[in-house]
């Protein structure tokens, strides 16, 4: 087991001094603590690397109750116990993505046995500690090992060391019959091209994202937190202006009985969006995790217990414990103000081009003037991306309306309601003065007209009529005097309505189609493009991920 002092869970913290990122294995009973002392020992060293990765690998994680054990038995370790178990929820089998410090300490942990998690997954590690070495998995750590990585455990038997060694691990020859195995991963070959996440790690320097709604600023936040200096391009004069400018809107999961891929991938990015509003915005001004009802057909028998902090049963619907409301741009403006970014407005980008004597990206308006220059460019302007970027990318705009209005209604529920349709009550407005509704949307595909139709007013009343009749009795009013408002804006969406990440050229990535769930993708895209990017552990299982890149057939 780790020392007291992080050291061992670090792989001793000289080794991490001066680096970009460390990237940590841990896996067996005593994987919780390992992870809990790197994160401590990350915090109190002044020469700690910019970035902590931990992927952690547990068939049965421990309960939120074991936290409370580990704090008693390590006390300084309470806070950061309290801090993990805090986002200790829904652990369903699959791959979750846990963040701290501010996005700088990440924790990937995967619900699957070993075995299957290093078969499966493709990432590098500078260190690794297990409480057990089984010698059949000696050859599969191998193959995660950067060169130099350490390795701890408690012990080994002796078929253990000769394959640690085969497989070329060096051996502290003091420590074979200590309490502690130690060793370091030198082979005397050069190994074959390891299972890396991404396609070589890169330099933190100079990037242009062009786009400054939720896509665009998310990999932003994402990128300057990893070190880069990145300015954010758009044609508007303030950020958030298209689709991402929609007044307030819904962070839900999506449920399926057989757990879809939609349903993984929602998940995963609702619970990464959810932590980054608790950690940027002002909870009732900004955002409120107050939970969402889903009305719809489903039966109890189709749940898990492990579902239920995420969703569960309830009359005539699902109850989404995990959801929020929160309003766009307000957590674009605080990913925009992270250090590292700078804003640009009313830069029309027209195309980009690649200066090959220099190795830059050069961003161009319609009329072939320079608007700037970087070593890399991420494109997340919607509908515009694939002309950008000069690839026929599986896009379509899709127009939606909102209506919405200021009229005090009782009958209204104290929580946001879905199906067919949605309603959110009681969002306070900018001043905290007054309370607003909002109601819809319309889906209109190949649709860009920005235009207000009283005729969508009428559908999303319609459609409100038959979610919550009773709500759209107390609000119908404003709909039949004309008070009610609107706002319309134009969503991109993909041919098969997943949103598409990835690299399209050296150097120039996209970022784009979230179609109506730009929440609950924007900040799982732009860790999966920096961690692509950076040779990081990704976010979310391979698979999964790899059914995002743009320009491959995407697998249903």
């Amino acid at each position: 087991m780790a020392g007291a002092d992080g050291t061992e869970a670090t792989g001793t913290t000289r080794a991490w001094a001066g680096k970009p990122q460390w990237r940590i294995l841990v896996a067996g009973s005593n994987a919780a603590l390992n992870f809990l002392l790197a994160w401590r020992a990350w915090k109190d060293d002044p020469n700690r690397p910019r970035m902590l990765h931990v992927v952690m690998i547990e068939p049965l994680p421990v309960s939120q109750a074991a936290m409370g054990a580990i704090a008693r038995a390590h006390p300084e370790l309470a806070p950061v116990a309290g801090e993990l178990a805090a986002q200790w929820f829904g652990l369903m089998p699959g791959s979750h993505r846990l963040a701290f410090e501010q996005g700088h300490v990440l924790l990937t942990l995967h619900v699957n046995d070993l075995a299957t998690v290093l078969r499966r997954e493709r990432f590098t590690a500078d260190c690794v500690m297990l409480d057990t070495v089984d010698p059949a998995s000696v050859k599969a750590i191998a193959r995660h090992c950067e060169r130099g990585a350490t390795f701890s455990a408690p012990t080994a038997s002796d078929e253990a060391i000769a394959q640690l060694e085969q497989c070329g691990f060096v051996i502290s020859a003091r420590e074979k019959t200590a309490t502690s195995l130690t060793g370091q991963f030198m082979p005397s070959w050069e190994p074959k091209k390891r299972p890396g996440s991404g396609s070589g790690t890169a330099t933190a320097s100079t990037c242009i994202v062009i786009g400054g709604g939720l896509a665009g600023s998310a990999v932003a936040a994402s990128l300057a937190r990893r070190g880069w200096s990145v300015c954010v391009m758009d044609a508007a004069a303030q950020p958030a202006f298209g689709a991402s400018g929609a007044p307030v809107a819904m962070l839900a999961p999506h449920f399926s009985p057989d757990d879809s891929m939609l349903s993984r991938l929602s998940r995963a990015g609702v619970r990464m969006t959810l932590q980054q509003a608790r950690e940027h915005l002002a909870d009732g001004r900004d955002f409120s995790a107050c939970g969402i009802l889903e009305l719809r057909d489903v039966g109890p028998h189709t749940f898990t217990e492990a579902q239920a902090p995420w969703s569960r049963p309830v009359t005539n619907g699902l109850w989404h414990e995990q959801a929020a409301w929160i309003k766009p741009a307000a957590l674009v403006a605080s990913w925009l103000a992270e250090s590292g970014v700078q804003w640009r407005g009313i830069c029309h980008a027209g195309r980009c081009v690649h200066d090959a004597a220099s190795g830059a990206w050069i961003v161009l308006d319609s009329q072939g003037a320079e608007l700037g220059r970087a070593e890399l460019i991420v494109v997340a302007a919607s509908v515009a991306s694939g002309e950008l970027a000069s690839e026929d990318l599986p896009l379509q705009p899709v127009r939606g309306q909102i209506s919405w209005g200021t009229q005090a209604a009782s009958a209204l529920p104290p929580y946001p309601v879905n199906g067919n349709g949605h309603l959110i009550p009681s969002v306070p407005l900018a001043g905290g003065a007054a309370w607003a509704w909002y109601c819809g949307s319309t889906f209109d595909r190949a649709d860009a007209s920005m235009d207000v139709r009283q005729e969508d007013h009428a559908a999303n009343l319609d459609r409100l009529r038959q979610l919550l009749p009773g709500a759209a009795s107390a609000i119908e009013n404003e709909f039949i005097n004309g008070t009610v408002q609107a706002w319309t804006g134009v969503r991109c969406a993909s041919s098969n309505r997943r949103p598409l990440v990835g690299q399209l050229h050296p150097g120039m990535w996209v970022s784009t189609a979230m179609g109506s769930r730009g929440l609950t993708f924007c900040v799982l895209c732009a860790e999966i493009l920096a961690a692509r990017l950076h040779d990081e552990p990704l976010p979310i299982e391979t698979r999964l991920a790899d059914a995002l890149t743009p320009l491959t057939p995407l697998t249903p």
